[in-house]
């Protein structure tokens, strides 16, 4: 089977609630309207950004249903399968191949450890079980993934060719995207960057064939991006400059922030979450608001008309 090369931009779709806290359908497909408008390269569903730890499996398979239905084959989407056990991981791989999905990302659970060759074993496993996957292995930082080493990580892929790619978002994540790609295996397509494209361009500069952000500023990471592969370096810093004070407050207030940006964008009508982060007091939401102020020249999508809905 064909997969879509993993390359540019591919954020991470966030989960909308209503105000009572169900999941909002209608929301959800003007984000996926809103991903694709961006001209964005492909989209990730579900991710940590997502929630999804905090969706139930009926939520999880309805919700990627949308995204597919939404983007009608045009872009390509990655999904999420992550979990706590390798059985629960693989139910979830053979729950997203059934809907048509063949490029799963996956972190090794954290209580497997960060020894090569347990790690190994996990994704051997999961390869074996699900033929004609592609895996994304995700590296994620400590509280919430196992930080695993360069040395680890390429262990795992030489010796697993269904790894195909790795994001890496240990932070910093320059110095570790530089040593997987100088060990690569042959079949190792590439490594992508995470950490919500804050190091996002001394990515780039080191190799990394793309990135993985939250989705609020999507249009704003396509341009971005498209400028470092043109060559344009000066607007993309420019561009990364301008955003990254909201990113640095993205960077504790996580899918809170992302969602409130949303609203100031007009694709939601709340920042409502299940995951336990606070919410913004008003002195948050007037910085928030000031530096949104600051940047909404660089916006190219519009706010989506709901009429359809």
């Amino acid at each position: 089977m064909e997969h879509a090369i993993i390359r540019g931009v591919w954020p991470v779709l966030c989960t909308p609630f209503t105000r009572d806290g169900a999941i909002d359908r209608a929301a959800m497909r003007r984000i996926v309207r809103f991903a694709s408008a961006a001209d964005v390269d492909g989209v990730v569903f579900p991710g940590f950004a997502s929630e999804v730890d905090d969706l139930t499996p009926a939520e999880r398979v309805e919700l990627l249903g949308i995204v597919i239905d939404e983007l009608g084959g045009t872009t390509p989407i990655l999904a999420g399968a992550s979990a706590p056990s390798l059985a629960e991981v693989i139910a979830r791989v053979e729950e997203v191949q059934r809907l048509g999905i063949h490029q799963v990302m996956i972190q090794a659970p954290k209580a497997i450890g960060t020894d090569a060759a347990a790690v190994t074993a996990f994704y051997a496993a999961i390869a074996e079980a699900c033929p004609g996957i592609e895996i994304i292995l995700q590296n994620a930082p400590a509280p919430r993934g196992s930080d695993l080493s360069p040395a680890a990580v390429l262990a795992v892929a030489n010796a697993v060719p269904a790894i195909r790619y790795v994001k890496e978002e240990t932070i910093p994540s320059g110095g570790p995207i530089s040593a997987i790609l100088a060990g690569a295996p042959a079949h190792l397509a590439g490594v992508m960057g995470g950490g919500g494209a804050r190091f996002v361009i001394d990515e780039f500069l080191r190799g990394a064939c793309g990135a993985m952000p939250a989705v609020e500023f999507a249009d704003i990471h396509a341009r971005m991006w498209r400028a470092l592969e043109n060559g344009a370096e000066s607007e993309a810093r420019d561009l990364y400059e301008r955003t990254l004070p909201l990113l640095m407050i993205q960077s504790h207030a996580r899918m809170r922030l992302t969602k409130r940006v949303l609203m100031q964008r007009g694709i939601l009508d709340n920042d409502g979450v299940r995951a336990k982060i606070p919410a913004f007091d008003t002195r948050d939401l007037a910085e928030i608001e000031a530096l949104m102020a600051r940047i909404a020249d660089l916006f190219t999508v519009a706010p989506l008309a709901r009429a359809a809905e």
